[in-house]
């Protein structure tokens, strides 16, 4: 591995960024309570992050190099491996900042030392490409307050700005445990529990501006040669704004969620990429019929709202699942003018 950075990250002291034309200022919002992931039982199984001794056990010897198994330099309990997202998501700030001459900050709800960091007009003022991971465990109880929902909505009143939401998967949300362990054996990471459900606050987000989506599964893809992932499945005359110009695919993953549409309005939301699901491994999705499911959504601009509106999970961002320059094409295209 490279050498180790930290990503960005600004909770309560704000330091804004100059105007510069044709640069979009970008930042990152994560949803989650960083004590309340950090500080979750591990003698539970469900519903909370791997510790990093569990992800050592398993990738192993990926991270037994000593910047990661020494305790004395790297936590080895659940903030370890939430470490590991800062981390992750370095080279895509990197890129943006390239692209945009502007850094990339990272804004958690709740930090690690417990300042809280509403979504308001401080964060969204110095904003125009606003990312909104949904990475908060429904059990931790992260919901969006009135306040916040109306400051989005002023900040989506705002020419020339653009809103992505990434809730994360929902993992194990039937009673029926052998439906939970269809649906473990489906995704095949070992370190995902039988019950992993993600992104009330976003949920909550979605539905104050009235986005007719649901975060569904965990739905592994499909790989070809090389174990690669299959390329998306596109609609290309849906895409008038070029959002996937030069872009064939994403980055594998073993849980995506599939965004299931709850609108019978085909013009409110378009489907703009399925991705191909790997099929020899049973799931309640795909024993419905289903082959592929939806990887990317555009929400236009329409009434009230002048900023565009799109959904696509957050491990597209992070370097912890690889990446390419199809990837990359992606996030020029999401940050560019």
């Amino acid at each position: 591995m490279s050498e180790v950075r930290t990503a960005r990250t600004y909770n309560q002291r704000h330091v804004p960024r100059e105007y510069t034309p044709g640069g979009r200022r970008v930042s990152i919002y994560v949803s989650w309570s960083y004590p309340a992931e950090a500080g979750r039982d591990t003698a539970g199984l469900d519903n909370r992050f791997s510790t990093m001794t569990e992800v050592r056990r398993v990738a192993w010897p990926d991270y037994e190099d000593p910047r990661w198994s020494d305790p004395y330099r790297f936590q080895q309990g659940i903030a370890g491996s939430l470490e590991l997202f800062f981390w992750a998501w370095v080279p895509f700030q990197d890129f943006v900042e390239e692209v945009t001459g502007h850094p990339v900050p990272v804004y958690q709800r709740i930090d690690q030392a417990g300042f809280p960091t509403p979504l308001d007009e401080r964060v969204l003022d110095d904003t125009d490409v606003l990312f909104v991971f949904g990475l908060d465990h429904a059990v931790t109880g992260q919901e969006a307050r009135p306040g916040e929902i109306e400051a989005l909505r002023a900040f989506l009143g705002r020419e020339g700005t653009c809103l992505v939401l990434g809730p994360h998967h929902d993992v194990g949300a039937s009673d029926d445990l052998k439906v939970r362990e269809m649906e473990y054996r489906h995704h095949g990471d070992p370190l995902v529990p039988r019950q992993q459900r993600f992104a009330t606050y976003v949920r909550d987000l979605m539905q104050g501006l009235g986005v007719p989506v649901m975060n569904r599964y965990g739905l592994r893809p499909a790989t070809g040669e090389g174990n690669r992932i299959v390329p998306l499945s596109t609609v290309r005359d849906l895409d008038p704004k070029g959002w996937l110009d030069g872009v064939t695919n994403f980055n594998f993953h073993m849980h995506l969620p599939h965004y299931e549409v709850t609108t019978d309005d085909p013009d409110t939301v378009r489907v703009l990429a399925r991705q191909p699901i790997d099929l020899s491994r049973p799931h309640p999705f795909t024993e419905a019929g289903n082959t592929e499911f939806n990887m990317l959504l555009w929400m236009p601009p329409g009434g009230d709202r002048a900023a565009d509106l799109l959904l696509a999970d957050s491990t597209i961002f992070s370097s912890l699942f690889g990446g390419d320059e199809s990837l990359r094409n992606f996030w020029r295209n999401l940050v560019s003018p």
